[in-house]
């Protein structure tokens, strides 16, 4: 059997903080790093503060997530060094594509055009 990659099993509370300093860092808001996750995931206020609260980790985050973005095929480019629309993984490309949208927004992105409109 296949060991799974050791970031599925880290905590969503752990990644968290730091999209949120990353974002913070260069100007954006928490609110924003909500917004992208809401977007993305389905996650919104308790729903995001349970699996915050709770400790889940990034498999069961994206598997328990209430509703993944039909649009998350439109996220396109490179972050950490890996073009994010050509991880097999369908849950390595999930984290990527979460990944990329911190990136985006600390970039400067206008969050029209991070939302993929």
């Amino acid at each position: 059997m296949d060991k799974k990659p050791r970031v599925f099993g880290i905590s969503f509370a752990s990644v968290y903080p730091l999209y949120v300093q990353k974002a913070e860092k260069k100007g954006r808001t928490k609110d924003e790093v909500d917004e992208i996750i809401a977007w993305l995931t389905g996650y919104r206020g308790e729903q995001l503060q349970r699996a915050i609260d709770t400790k889940v980790d990034l498999e069961t985050f994206f598997a328990q997530a209430p509703r993944m973005n039909p649009n998350a095929g439109l996220i396109k480019g490179v972050v950490c060094g890996v073009r994010v629309e050509d991880v097999a993984d369908p849950l390595m490309q999930k984290i990527r594509y979460l990944d990329k949208l911190v990136d985006e927004l600390a970039k400067g992105k206008k969050m029209t055009s991070i939302l993929r409109g």
